[in-house]
């Protein structure tokens, strides 16, 4: 007895978002709507799944093809509309669109893991993303991803691949890091995507599969003079141990004060208005330009810096700036290494910080001592989202900082020296 095929229901209308959200999947076969917009263009939903599609006539063997588009709703009509286009347009000129996809994969350099990744480098993440994550983005690739994918076609890995490698690191305790590494597998094949190397990306989708701890560590006063008086010697070092300093200073993130460079000090010789500038193109996290008024104790950390390298571009490498992840080694090690019964170390290695929560506690002990939230924001580098905010108020609240970290700086006087 023959098996007949599912039923498919097929139905011809101007597509809209509102539409597709509405559907439901059949509880057999598939449901396929065609666009009347953009001729070619279908959405077929199932159980499962729903995905896009664009059929045309091979211009050369004059047959019906159906090219993937790709999955809903990882693209929005909108984008399935612009790729049916661009291929209605290869159609016209007598080019096959899904020939010519598998020619590009088949005349790509190489087409294994470590070669996408070398492209994703060169062409993304150094175009678009800050330094600091570019080299977070190497870092992981080289530890986590290379070695068990390098050698393998790209096209060849599965969800159930990325799975392996994220639960090999969850089964450590390493529930953020799986997180940053999952999330690096889904932006790389996002970006072969767009290369039209790959139809499909093996990480859409897939929620996070580490449960990441909301973090709330921050330093008393203890702590701080614990930290202070020691991460200048070993098993730390000035090189990682000044940055860190100047983290608790001015709440600057750890990426930022690794790579301090002499150019971004202004006014350094002047107690009044001695300022550093973060560029917004490539050194904050929200690509806008972060002024940060150096108190005295920031200035003096900054001395000590320049006379560990008296010349090169970068206050804490020379001529190399510090990977930011250095410091979170430094600072890992130090509190494996901390012994004695100095006031500070039973909490400190019960709890053990990392240099973000030296931000964190600056921004805790700024709340504390009553500077509103909109100063402490400024301080810190954090977009408010109001509309009047980020649209209208483009004032720098630079008096406004410069008072709140001068008030932060007697106060962290006050704990070094509480005589």
């Amino acid at each position: 007895m023959n098996r007949q095929a599912p039923p498919k229901q097929v139905t011809r209308k101007e597509l809209t978002d509102s539409d597709l959200k509405g559907l439901k999947a059949p509880e057999e076969g598939r449901v396929v709507l065609t666009d009347t917009r953009v001729p070619g263009l279908q959405f077929r939903l199932s159980n499962a799944g729903a995905s896009w599609s664009f059929r045309f006539h091979d211009p050369n063997a004059k047959k019906l093809v159906r090219a993937t588009i790709g999955p809903y709703p990882s693209i929005k009509l909108s984008e399935a509309r612009r790729k049916a286009e661009a291929m209605r347009g290869e159609v016209r000129e007598g080019i096959n669109p899904v020939e010519r996809r598998r020619a590009a994969i088949r005349e790509a350099t190489t087409n294994t893991f470590e070669a996408l990744a070398a492209r994703y480098l060169k062409e993304y993440a150094t175009r678009k993303k800050r330094a600091s994550s570019v080299e977070a983005d190497k870092r992981n690739l080289r530890l986590h991803i290379l070695p068990k994918w390098g050698r393998r076609p790209y096209s060849s890995i599965r969800r159930g691949d990325v799975i392996e490698v994220v639960e090999a690191l969850i089964s450590c305790g390493k529930h953020t890091l799986a997180n940053r590494v999952q999330a690096l597998i889904s932006k790389i094949f996002s970006f072969a995507i767009d290369c039209e190397l790959v139809e499909l990306n093996p990480c859409n989708p897939m929620d996070k599969r580490g449960v990441e701890r909301v973090k709330d560590r921050v330093l008393n006063d203890q702590e701080i003079r614990l930290f202070w008086s020691r991460i200048l010697e070993s098993p730390a070092s000035p090189q990682s141990g000044l940055p860190m300093r100047l983290i608790l200073t001015t709440a600057c993130r750890p990426g930022e004060a690794a790579g301090l460079r002499r150019d971004e000090l202004c006014d350094f010789d002047d107690p009044l208005e001695a300022t550093w500038v973060l560029p917004g193109a490539t050194r904050t996290k929200n690509k806008r330009t972060h002024i940060i008024p150096l108190t005295e104790q920031a200035q003096a950390v900054i001395r000590e810096g320049l006379t560990l390298y008296p010349e090169g571009t970068f206050i804490f490498g020379g001529e190399t700036p510090i990977d930011a992840h250095a410091l979170s080694v430094a600072m890992d090690r130090f509190s494996k290494e901390l012994t004695g019964n100095e006031p500070g170390i039973e909490t400190w290695k019960a709890n053990k910080p990392t240099p973000h929560d030296l931000r964190r506690t600056v921004e805790t002990r700024l709340s504390s001592m009553g500077v509103p939230k909109e100063d402490r924001d400024a301080v810190l580098n954090h977009v408010r989202n109001d509309v009047g905010s980020k649209h209208y108020d483009k004032y720098d609240r630079l008096l406004e900082k410069r008072t709140a970290l001068n008030k932060w700086g007697e106060a962290l006087a006050r704990i070094l020296d509480p005589r």
